[in-house]
């Protein structure tokens, strides 16, 4: 293969590549979002600088994806925490889990995604919706909420799941060191909210040294939401580099 051929590649293996190299839409995208209380001082130690933190809360979530382009049906869950950024509102994305690898292949390397395989699950048991988390075959977290008990108002859906996310790319190099280490955001675009419900929520975290969601204790369940929407997702673009210590 000429050099100029290789170079027409943007993923590994060369000739077997982990993602299809398109844009993925996403069709029917069901969230179960579960906003709690948590110690503030857990929260101080795993977000990182220069974001900042208020309120002391965390957006569990589990989201199946119903048909997405390149990847394919799959499921989701992870922690978001709501951040400040040089004034601008937004989320940093604490920690995913998925069950497909392209999926997770292409959200690490493409993007700043934090994303690892886990075994997620959404789905509707005796009049709940359950969302669960395991891990290596031990629960990790488990989320139930009253099955479209109360209508969303569709904009406040919207703009829950549209607010921009923070994410830590960090690329090491041959040393040892990080070739790469940047504050990323993105957001959501191009969003159709289907269906919008809210209701009474209860959440579980279970210790698991590999899935540290425990470590962001559940104090006081706020709010809950059960969103169904088609939606894409745009490009990171970098807003801080740590090893120049200074906006890019």
């Amino acid at each position: 293969m000429k050099a100029a051929d290789v170079r027409q590649h943007v993923t590994t293996p060369l000739t077997s590549p982990a993602y299809a190299p398109t844009v993925p839409r996403f069709t029917d995208r069901e969230y179960l979002n579960v906003v709690y209380r948590t110690d503030p001082e857990a929260l101080r130690a795993v977000v990182p600088e220069p974001l900042r933190i208020g309120e002391p809360l965390v957006r569990f979530e589990v989201m199946k994806m119903g048909d997405v382009s390149g990847y394919g049906p799959y499921t989701e869950a992870g922690q978001a925490i709501p951040v400040d950024f040089e004034g601008e509102q937004g989320e940093y994305l604490h920690a995913m889990y998925l069950d497909n690898f392209p999926a997770t292949a292409s959200g690490r390397e493409v993007s700043a995604y934090p994303k690892v395989i886990g075994s997620p699950a959404l789905y509707v048991a005796s009049g709940a919706l359950v969302g669960t988390l395991d891990h290596g075959g031990l629960r990790v977290a488990t989320a139930t909420m009253g099955y479209k008990h109360h209508p969303l108002d569709r904009d406040e859906a919207e703009a829950q799941i549209t607010v921009p996310a923070f994410m830590l790319k960090t690329i090491p190099g041959y040393d040892g060191l990080p070739r790469v280490q940047e504050l990323v955001r993105t957001r959501i675009t191009d969003v159709t909210v289907k269906e919008a419900w809210t209701g009474p929520a209860r959440l579980q975290l279970f210790q698991h040294v590999l899935a540290p969601l425990a470590d962001l204790p559940v104090l006081e369940v706020v709010s809950a939401s059960h969103i169904l929407t088609d939606l894409t997702l745009s490009g990171v673009e970098p807003v801080h580099d740590y090893l120049k210590g200074a906006a890019s």
